[in-house]
């Protein structure tokens, strides 16, 4: 109750109830409307500082890592048990520290389609090559009708015939926009799909295949560490792609359980059923991998939150060690 309304059930009642007279009837009709505005307040700053993911009890500037202590993984991984108790859908989540390599994984090995994370092992080919001079990121691509893929994420379906593009534009949009026909023209006709299975078996994805579009959440922590660690093409090469795994139009999963001060690489893939992100969380001291694959979910939003609870989880639990 607010406003006229409910200053005329307080006055009503106070009247009915014992009549006061003079200056305690005054007082006592004052503290009624105080008590019920504090209530009101009450309610509305709840509802404020209590939304899915809660507010950070930490910032970045109370974290002080040591980053000799080991993580405790257990205690992690059944809070994490926990979250995903009554849970819709099959969730695949692979945790590393790259520090201490303390890890833990639950249904880590399961091969799912991969949607849009298969663009990190796209990406990763890309610069490798460009690393040996065998592709030219600065090449002009004038993208066919036949190459547009109109479906999806991505904004270079809606350009006009004949845009002209770099292949490092390519590269940015392909990871910042998730641009399904950048990612073709990419994987299909500048690399080819052959050259990018053999690089990434080498590199020991076992678990990846990526003309079916399958791989594992074990298999993106590899590539993902790989390029993060600099180990796929030259020290510039390697900064650029990282750069392009920073700030996409994908922040509503992992991100949201990591302070925005805190440097998150990551990709994100969807497709029917199926909600990821897998990434590197840029810890000062402490980073680590964190990735989360599902299949058979019925409620994105409700997923994006669950995927954003685990993080947090796992965001506090490393901060605090």
């Amino acid at each position: 109750m607010t406003g006229e309304y409910a200053e005329n059930y307080v006055t009503k009642n106070l009247y009915i109830k014992s009549k006061p007279a003079g200056k305690f009837k005054y007082l006592l009709f004052i503290f009624s409307v105080i008590l019920l505005l504090l209530i009101i307040i009450k309610i509305n700053k709840e509802d404020i500082v209590n939304p899915v993911i809660d507010s950070y009890a930490l910032t970045a500037q109370d974290i002080k890592i040591d980053k000799k202590k080991i993580i405790p993984v257990t205690e992690i991984k059944t809070d994490i048990n926990k979250e995903l108790a009554n849970t819709t859908g099959t969730f695949s989540v692979y945790f590393y520290d790259l520090k201490t390599g303390d890890n833990f994984g639950i249904n880590e090995d399961i091969v799912l389609t991969a949607a849009s994370v298969n663009k990190i092992p796209i990406l990763a080919a890309l610069y490798h090559l460009a690393g040996k001079d065998e592709i030219d990121l600065d090449k002009i691509i004038v993208p066919q009708q036949k190459d547009i893929q109109d479906y999806g994420t991505g904004s270079m379906r809606y350009d006009k015939p004949g845009t002209p593009y770099s292949i490092k534009t390519l590269a940015r949009l392909m990871m910042e926009k998730s641009d399904n026909t950048a990612a073709y023209l990419l994987a299909s006709v500048i690399i080819g799909m052959d050259e990018i299975q053999k690089l990434i078996e080498e590199w020991g994805l076992t678990q990846t295949d990526m003309e079916n579009n399958k791989t594992s959440v074990k298999d993106m922590f590899v590539i993902t560490k790989k390029i993060y660690n600099g180990e796929i093409s030259s020290e510039e090469l390697n900064k650029e792609m990282v750069d392009f795994m920073d700030d996409s139009d994908f922040e509503d999963r992992i991100s949201r359980g990591v302070p925005e001060t805190i440097t998150f690489y990551h990709k994100t893939g969807d497709e029917v059923g199926k909600v990821h992100d897998v990434g590197i969380v840029d810890l000062p001291e402490r980073p680590y991998f964190l990735g989360i694959l599902t299949t058979d979910v019925t409620d994105v939003e409700e997923t994006k939150d669950k995927i954003a609870r685990i993080s947090r989880i796992v965001f506090s639990s490393v901060a605090k060690s």
